[in-house]
């Protein structure tokens, strides 16, 4: 209970003494209102003393009591948000898994695709270069400290309404929604992902990345999306590493003729 305290945010403070304020006083009221009603033709020494108790008896127990819920309340929120985090983040670099980041895309694709509105953006697929042999060289601890170091460059390459996610081993993803200069700002996260400080075992150590970039002009399947960033991807690769390649996608006829319709 002290532990929860002590980590509790002057928020959570404010609301559990708020809680157990409220929760007392409306007991208090309550057994005032009760005594008044019962004792009220017994004289004024029985109505003066069933006012007393009225008082004193939920002071001593319900201002503990509504503590001690609301505590509890709060601790059992403060664990439910952690398995939330734990259930779609990803532990090693903070960003989102793959489950939870094809969700958050699907849901703003549908959303952009329902508004009617400018449903441009971008999904890039980014994959570190020749990290296995960074694993094999300088050992698995140092191979994650390069994914952290990866998160770091694309988050701070990102604007805060994009969404980034580690899909699985050394590739991540990012997706742009709203105009935006895609092409740009994938050489901005290959530029910052090569410039990061990576020294495994005090030895510096190139770090690069290569990018593909699907650019839509329309909603499109996140599948569909991530298919044609994984074959820019592998573009990349096949023609140097440490590049970017972008191509715009096609509207799918399903989606303009449910745009045309709406």
């Amino acid at each position: 209970m002290l532990a929860t305290l002590k980590d509790m945010s002057p928020r959570g403070r404010r609301a559990l003494a708020r809680w157990t304020a409220f929760g007392t006083l409306g007991c208090i009221l309550f057994a005032q209102t009760a005594n008044w009603l019962m004792f009220r033709d017994l004289g004024q020494p029985a109505l003066g003393l069933s006012i007393f108790s009225g008082t004193i008896i939920p002071i001593l127990l319900a201002g503990p009591l509504f503590f001690y819920l609301t505590l509890k309340l709060r601790e059992l929120a403060i664990a439910n948000h952690k398995l939330m985090a734990a259930a779609t983040t990803d532990s090693l670099t903070g960003c989102l898994n793959r489950g939870a980041f094809a969700a958050q895309v699907e849901a703003k694709l549908a959303a952009a695709q329902a508004s009617q509105e400018n449903g441009s953006g971008a999904l890039m697929v980014i994959d570190a270069d020749s990290f296995k042999r960074i694993n094999d060289r300088f050992g698995h601890g140092n191979g994650d400290e390069a994914l952290r170091l990866m998160a770091s460059a694309i988050r701070a390459s990102i604007r805060n309404d994009d969404v980034v996610g580690r899909l699985g081993g050394e590739e991540f993803a990012v997706h742009l929604a709203g105009p935006c200069d895609a092409g740009a700002m994938a050489e901005r996260i290959r530029r910052e992902i090569e410039t990061s400080r990576f020294r495994p075992n005090g030895t510096s150590w190139p770090l690069t990345a290569s990018i593909g970039c699907a650019v839509y002009a329309a909603p499109q399947a996140f599948s569909e999306l991530y298919r044609i960033a994984d074959e820019l991807l592998y573009q990349a690769k096949r023609t140097g590493r440490n590049r970017v390649v972008t191509a715009a996608v096609e509207p799918a006829l399903d989606v303009e003729l449910r745009l045309a319709a709406g």
